[in-house]
């Protein structure tokens, strides 16, 4: 199964690159090319960025090694909670995660679990230690290149939420996913309006909620 997962993948790529050579061609039909890359890639999906708050400040003044020890310890963490929402990692870049889910509703149950996961584990420890997470989340359309990546204006939002936006412990949205996951919200939970909108997004939204 996993051989196939990856020939299922290589094969998406290289099926949008071709489409994406057949665009750069003299005299394309750049419209109908899209609506073939949208019929193929297209789907909705919510996206969830992730930072750890300080990585960079702290890595200078503790090192790299310490650092690395916080980043395994934050996945070890945060992976098991991500299975148990139905998300699907998409890949780790250093300090960050990238996870797709079906609805808002999960994202955003996902995310208050993640960052409860965080605050008991955080409990006792040095501040330099602590998983001190950043969450961001959008939902939308977006291209979905396997299981590898995503790109949209959702996505975008979702990652300057997340990985510029967002301080410790926050999880910021845009205003699709408080539109689509407002209703049946767990007690304690309500949306804020931020100031900072980010580009792909009209609105963008602070979660408060019991800690």
């Amino acid at each position: 199964m996993p051989y196939l997962n990856r020939v299922a993948t290589t094969a998406s790529e290289e099926r949008l690159e071709q489409l994406i050579e057949a665009r750069l061609a003299p005299g394309a039909d750049q419209k109908a090319i899209d609506g073939r890359i949208w019929d193929l890639f297209g789907e909705q999906w919510a996206v969830m960025f992730t930072d750890l708050a300080g990585f960079s400040r702290g890595v200078a003044e503790f090192g790299i090694i310490h650092f690395l020890q916080v980043i395994h310890e934050s996945q070890r963490i945060l992976v098991p909670c991500i299975d148990r929402h139905d998300g699907i990692l998409l890949k780790s870049d250093g300090d960050s995660l990238v996870v797709i889910f079906r609805t808002a509703r999960g994202a955003l149950a996902c995310s208050l679990a993640m960052q409860k996961e965080a605050r008991e584990y955080n409990r006792g420890r040095k501040p330099a230690e602590q998983v001190l997470l950043c969450i961001g989340l959008g939902f939308g359309p977006v291209l979905r290149i396997g299981d590898r990546d995503v790109f949209g204006a959702e996505v975008n939002a979702a990652a300057k939420l997340g990985e510029d936006t967002a301080k410790a412990h926050e999880i910021l949205v845009t205003g699709a996913v408080r539109e689509a996951a407002s209703e049946g919200l767990p007690a304690g939970v309500s949306f804020e309006r931020i100031d900072t909108v980010p580009p792909g997004a009209s609105e963008a939204w602070r979660v408060a909620y019991p800690r």
